[in-house]
């Protein structure tokens, strides 16, 4: 218990095993009612407090490489009013896909320069989640226009030039990365 107090409340069960703690013990815990399973292979103690963000922390202790973009990143970034109905995250190109049942996630891949480019690490109820800056994220949307609406796009635009302070050269650093500037230019031009 010890243990899983000094991981911030939640363990994986790969985690517990290294740590010397038997599979065995895991479900002896989650039977007299002192631990509950997140998510396959992820428990967390029963007398914490609820988890804020559970889809991010799982999909964060389940796909450690991946990082939180498009939708999802707008939504915490709070850039739009989509609720998004799965957790949207990038890995990179020839990743293998991971196997994860729930939450449901969109999987894109993105080259390495893109993929690197931008990430933040915010922590969510004791989990390091890896999540693009809303700058990143403003030029991944963009990118992904046709697929995720430009009505989506338009209002992030919106809602990045009253809500956050807007970083000009970080917009133009990332459009740059992900090839879009040529896209982006007259929105931005608009935005000033």
């Amino acid at each position: 218990m010890r243990l899983i107090r000094e991981s911030g409340g939640m363990i994986r069960s790969s985690q517990a095993i290294r740590a010397g703690i038997h599979s065995r013990t895991l479900c002896q815990l989650r039977e007299e009612g002192l631990l509950e399973l997140v998510s396959r292979g992820i428990h967390r103690l029963v007398d914490q407090a609820p988890i804020s963000n559970p889809d991010l922390v799982t999909v964060a202790m389940r796909v450690p490489k991946a990082v939180v973009c498009l939708i999802s990143a707008l939504a915490f970034h709070e850039l739009t009013t989509q609720v998004p109905h799965v957790v949207y995250i990038a890995l990179k190109k020839g990743a293998e896909p991971p196997r994860l049942e729930y939450p449901p996630i969109s999987v894109h891949r993105f080259s390495s320069a893109s993929l690197n480019a931008g990430i933040e690490e915010h922590l969510l109820d004791g989990v390091k989640v890896k999540i693009y800056s809303p700058e990143k994220t403003l030029a991944d949307v963009f990118k992904f226009r046709h697929k995720i609406g430009m009505d989506v796009v338009i209002e992030a635009m919106k809602l990045y030039k009253t809500r956050k302070k807007i970083k000009l050269g970080e917009l133009l650093k990332c459009a740059e990365i992900c090839r879009i500037e040529k896209v982006m230019h007259p929105y931005l031009e608009a935005m000033m």
